[in-house]
């Protein structure tokens, strides 16, 4: 069987079995690009939509092999029963994706000879609108200290649930029922053990993935009942052969979702860049993610987006529907289903050595909006015959060279590249007239 790839990564939370500046007129303009998660080769992406106690979690990933060597164990914090699991469409990932991507918007300068009235310009809502085993068997299990808790079918997906009392007694069972587990996984599985997390255990069943002609594995969601709010990610550092990427949108009917055991910083944003940045934007967006990422000492978490469901300005994807928010596990809707779903997207990068923690959440009724937020300003570039155009030319070039700087700030590279860049664009244009020519 071919390769496939999954549509996320959930190596952070999953064990893989292998071989089993100041805004231009406020927020309004035209969105042009965005930063979503195909920018990253290894970017896991999870949903967690909480209310209270509930939470619903969905998880796929982009692992790479036969779907029969496919396999996935996950901490979980209660005993999970077939109706509390479910398969997920990918596509409600991709939507939250791009509505929460870091984005290019780009503005055009009018003509100064014939000035336009300026306007106070808010952020403007969106107008488009979750057995019975041999007993042989049975003792074997036990005398490893391992309890099948459940046994069910889900989709093209078979489900255990199990309980272990000592981590090397769980490594020995998964040995002994064909999964080949890294080498570490005890001392990684040892600590859910001790919290007594119980472990939600996912292979591939291959006559329902060939009778349904299936390409790719699709997201499983679980849902559960539980206090803790908290994400495991020490399991998937057991297959890491270096940093991984994160990606969590965290729903809520309050406001922002933060993490208590890692700080938080926003993504640089709000900053006027050159015009050619829209021809290279996901390389540099990755290269500000690098400064930021080096800058924090590689361990903290970047908040990319905070807005409620029912706005975004601008839209670099339609918000999501009622219908696709009950599919994301936004389970609280009413009458009022916008204003009762926030999002809040985080994005870590993390190694064993800077994240040695899982991620601990909380809930809060802040609802502050944020988006990474890029912005290009195309000069006026049509003949001007007015007193006023030596003067603005002025201003332009004294804002390139500020855009100039931006870029090399928040990028790393290297300014004299960067003027030379902007040079070519404008020399070569139908312009007739260049800010940075002497």
């Amino acid at each position: 069987m071919k390769q496939l790839k999954w549509l996320i990564s959930l190596s952070m939370i999953v064990l893989i079995i292998v071989g089993f500046a100041s805004p231009a007129l406020a927020f309004c303009g035209f969105y042009v690009a965005k930063a979503d998660a195909s920018l990253y080769n290894k970017a896991s992406q999870v949903i967690i939509a909480r209310e209270g106690n509930r939470t619903i979690l969905t998880m796929a990933n982009d692992y790479q092999g036969s779907v029969k060597d496919f396999a996935l164990v996950v901490p979980v914090p209660v005993i999970l029963k077939p109706e509390q699991v479910k398969v997920g469409d990918p596509k409600i990932i991709q939507r939250l994706d791009a509505f929460s991507a870091p984005r290019l918007v780009e503005y055009f300068d009018p003509d100064p000879c014939n000035p336009q009235p300026e306007y106070n310009q808010l952020p403007m809502p969106a107008t488009r609108g979750v057995q019975t085993l041999e007993e042989e068997k049975r003792q074997s299990d036990s005398s490893l200290g391992v309890t099948i808790e459940a046994r069910f079918t889900v989709g093209e997906y078979d489900i255990l649930i199990l309980s272990a009392k000592e981590s090397d007694g769980l490594e020995t069972w998964l040995i002994q029922n064909g999964y080949q587990i890294p080498e570490g996984a005890s001392a990684l599985l040892k600590p859910y053990i001790q919290q007594g997390l119980k472990f939600f255990v996912a292979k591939v069943n291959l006559e329902k993935f060939d009778q349904n002609g299936f390409q790719t594995l699709r997201p499983l969601m679980m849902a559960y009942e539980s206090p803790r709010f908290m994400l495991p990610i020490r399991l998937g550092m057991i297959n890491a052969t270096g940093e991984q990427d994160l990606i969590v949108y965290l729903l809520s009917p309050q406001g922002q979702i933060e993490l208590t055991n890692y700080r938080t910083v926003k993504i640089p944003s709000d900053q006027e860049i050159p015009e050619f940045v829209k021809e290279v934007f996901p390389g540099f967006y990755k290269s500000l993610f690098t400064k930021a990422y080096e800058r924090e000492q590689k361990k903290v978490a970047f908040l990319e987006y905070a807005w409620n469901m029912g706005g975004c300005d601008p839209c670099s994807a339609d918000p999501l529907t009622r219908e696709e928010l009950k599919q994301a596990g936004v389970f609280w809707l009413d009458s009022n289903a916008f204003n009762s779903a926030f999002i809040t997207r985080l994005h870590i990068r993390y190694a064993r050595n800077t994240f040695p923690e899982d991620l601990n959440f909380q809930a809060t009724s802040n609802q502050e909006n944020f988006q990474g937020r890029y912005i290009i300003n195309h000069p006026y570039r049509e003949q001007m015959q007015c007193s006023q155009a030596k003067q603005y030319k002025q201003s332009v070039r004294q804002r390139q060279e500020q855009e100039a700087q931006n870029l090399a700030t928040l990028t790393n590279w290297k300014i004299e590249d960067i003027r030379r860049r902007i040079n070519w664009i404008e020399l070569t244009s139908d312009s007739w007239w260049n800010p940075f020519r002497n």
